[in-house]
């Protein structure tokens, strides 16, 4: 085809050179770029010591040249002359803007409740009247009671016909005709140790007639547990009649994990949230820790005490309890601003010109996002709350030592040599290793 037209042929002799000419143009321009790049840098690197080579994101390794580090990232210098005796270390603003840093400001502030477990409402057993047959007798009246029924205090339980008391009431009342002083209070002393009550005997020297059959009534308001008594039955002294438990106050046992038992103190304050009464909210106060621990689910059961003043609250009724409310103002910071390393927890504080230090904090509860700080920070002071990481493996490449948590800057330790330790491993570059220190 190109022989039988000659003009065809030139055109296309000329695209084919120009194309040649424009992709050497575009292979040699960023070449030549990188070439001049490359000798401006190391013009600048001639002016300024260079300590060694590094890879911000793995601080323990250290080159003697440029080149990339063993995660094949490109190596930036450190210079000697960035060590200026100020305190923390300087990182450019704009990283810092690239990077998403937040900072966030050491505050008073009340954390939330941070400790939930379930609980079961239970009967006080510190709240529990048992009733006893003082003499014996037989049962001559149930007034319709059963277990489980809720009473008043003084609601009658039993009628007793007790025929011992009959012979010695009427030697009382007849002595009480004599006018005997001491022979009156001798036989009034022997009544009362026969089990009579000063409220019988009152009786029977108003009205002046023996008195067999007394009820027995309820010394307490609350719900009769066992009943153990029927009509027509014989009783013997010290027999049970029936056992009340009261309703007055209510326990709420709760499963708390072993973990975190320690973190309970007895009488603090407890927010409840019974399924029975949605939307509602009850207090009570931690009175008890029990010792035994669940082998199975390894939980305390932690004890609660909780006024029934409505009597809303019925035994067996389940909730969900939060501790840790209502424990004042303590100093927090944001949760994600905490390092925590394993062997010491850390918080990176923001210092003036764009300097930063690590200092070393103890931490104490956590809710909501804020963690409580107990030591080694001051109301006011500011710290990064986010991007800290590689700040601090910028800090742990300057070896930089923390702040202690009694607030005294520790020594810095001597900058690293200039003339790094031989490389342990190469990273595929000529002349450039890595060594890990």
């Amino acid at each position: 085809m190109t022989g039988s037209n000659p003009r065809v042929a030139l055109v296309a002799g000329a695209v084919l050179v120009l194309g040649v000419g424009l992709a050497a143009g575009l292979i040699g321009r960023p070449m030549l770029e990188r070439a001049n790049g490359a000798a401006a840098g190391q013009t600048a690197s001639a002016e300024r010591e260079i300590l060694y080579w590094y890879d911000p994101m793995l601080p323990n390794e250290r080159y003697p040249g440029p080149g990339r580090s063993s995660m094949n990232m490109e190596l930036i210098p450190k210079y000697a002359d960035e060590a200026d005796g100020a305190p923390g270390v300087r990182i450019d603003p704009s990283l810092a803007q690239n990077l998403g840093m937040r900072l966030a400001t050491a505050r008073r502030a009340s954390l939330e409740g941070d400790l939930n477990a379930s609980a079961v409402i239970d009967y006080n057993q510190r709240d529990v009247a048992v009733v006893q047959a003082r003499a014996a007798g037989f049962v001559q009246r149930v007034y319709s009671r059963a277990p489980g029924d809720v009473i008043a205090a003084g609601a009658p339980l039993v009628d007793l016909l007790i025929p011992e008391w009959a012979g010695a009431q009427g030697e009382y009342l007849a002595v009480r005709r004599t006018g005997d002083a001491a022979l009156i209070e001798a036989a009034r002393r022997r009544l009362l140790l026969l089990g009579m009550s000063e409220a019988l005997i009152v009786q029977v020297e108003r009205t002046g007639r023996p008195r067999t059959t007394v009820t027995i009534a309820s010394p307490t308001a609350g719900a009769i547990r066992t009943l153990g008594v029927r009509a027509g039955m014989s009783v013997t002294p010290g027999m049970t009649l029936a056992e009340i438990s009261g309703l007055s106050t209510v326990w709420l046992n709760a499963a708390i994990p072993e973990l975190q038992a320690g973190r309970l103190r007895l009488g603090q304050s407890v927010e409840v949230a019974l399924s029975a009464f949605p939307g509602e909210r009850f207090s009570g106060r931690l009175t008890a820790l029990l010792p035994e621990v669940s082998g199975d689910s390894r939980t305390l059961t932690a004890r609660i005490e909780m006024a029934n003043r409505a009597g809303l609250l019925r035994p067996g009724m389940y909730g969900q309890i939060t501790f840790g409310g209502g424990g004042g103002e303590v100093l927090v910071v944001p949760s994600e601003a905490v390092i925590r390393t394993g062997e010491r927890t850390l918080v990176m504080l923001a210092l003036p010109e764009g300097r930063y230090q690590p200092a070393e904090v103890r931490t104490g509860r956590e809710s909501g996002g804020m963690t409580e700080v107990v030591a080694g920070l001051a109301e006011g002071e500011r710290l990064v709350a986010s991007g800290q990481f590689l700040i601090d493996s910028e800090a742990s490449l300057s070896g930089m030592a923390a702040r202690a948590i009694s607030g005294e800057r520790p020594a810095v330790p001597p900058a690293p040599s200039a003339t790094p330790p031989a490389p342990a491993a190469t990273n595929g570059h000529a002349g450039h290793g890595g060594a890990a220190q």
